[in-house]
């Protein structure tokens, strides 16, 4: 019987001013090419591209470094976010496990009060076709509405109000039939500023909102 080698952590494993997490066990990979993003613990949004993948982890890149054991969000395809933590990162590629608890709702602070108001956007998912509903509230960082098709928690979707681009936006909440959305960038002050006074306007009867030239 041969003795046991112990190894040190594979090169990919060092971190860039960080030591990786101690190795765990690792299911059989398959390389793939998927876009899609992470949700940072600080609710930054952050584009990467996973390039393989198993059940219990996978390897993405990234221009944004990531700290050893963070946790994160992972969605790719458009679906929901998958609870992981980031055993090793180095040269723009980080390795990720999954958690295998749920992904429950979480509390998100908002960085700005949302105002009230009643009209209508677009609301669309990944792939999908765009409805009409009602939005209860809005800030410059996110908004509530009613939704059609039900999203996943952390799914990426588009908001479109009357007049202006669609915002891509994260599920980050869902109660009953309404769901609250965080925009990936947040709209311009200025741009809100008018975007409010059209929608009091309009809401007043005053204008018709975004009027055809």
């Amino acid at each position: 019987m041969q003795p046991a080698v112990k190894t040190g952590p594979t090169p990919e494993e060092q971190s860039q001013g960080n030591a990786a997490l101690p190795a765990a066990p690792r299911a059989d990979r398959r390389l793939v090419e998927i876009s899609g993003y992470v949700i940072r613990s600080n609710k930054a949004i952050v584009d990467v591209k996973v390039l393989d993948l198993s059940y219990d982890g996978c390897l993405i890149s990234t221009l944004v470094p990531l700290v050893v054991g963070e946790k994160v969000k992972l969605s790719a395809l458009g679906r929901g976010a998958t609870a992981a933590s980031v055993r090793w990162y180095k040269d723009r590629k980080a390795g990720l496990l999954f958690q295998s608890e749920p992904v429950g709702r979480q509390h998100w602070p908002r960085k700005a009060e949302r105002l009230p108001i009643s009209a209508e956007v677009s609301l669309r998912r990944v792939g999908r076709l765009s409805y009409r509903v009602a939005t209860f509230d809005v800030s410059r960082f996110g908004c509530s509405s009613e939704f059609i098709e039900r999203p996943g928690t952390y799914e990426r979707v588009w908001v479109k109000f009357d007049g202006l681009e669609s915002i891509e936006a994260v599920a980050v909440w869902i109660e009953e039939s309404r769901v609250g959305l965080m925009y990936k960038s947040p709209m311009h002050p200025a741009v809100f500023d008018l975007l409010l006074a059209r929608l009091r306007l309009a809401s007043a009867g005053e204008l018709d909102l975004w009027p055809s030239a």
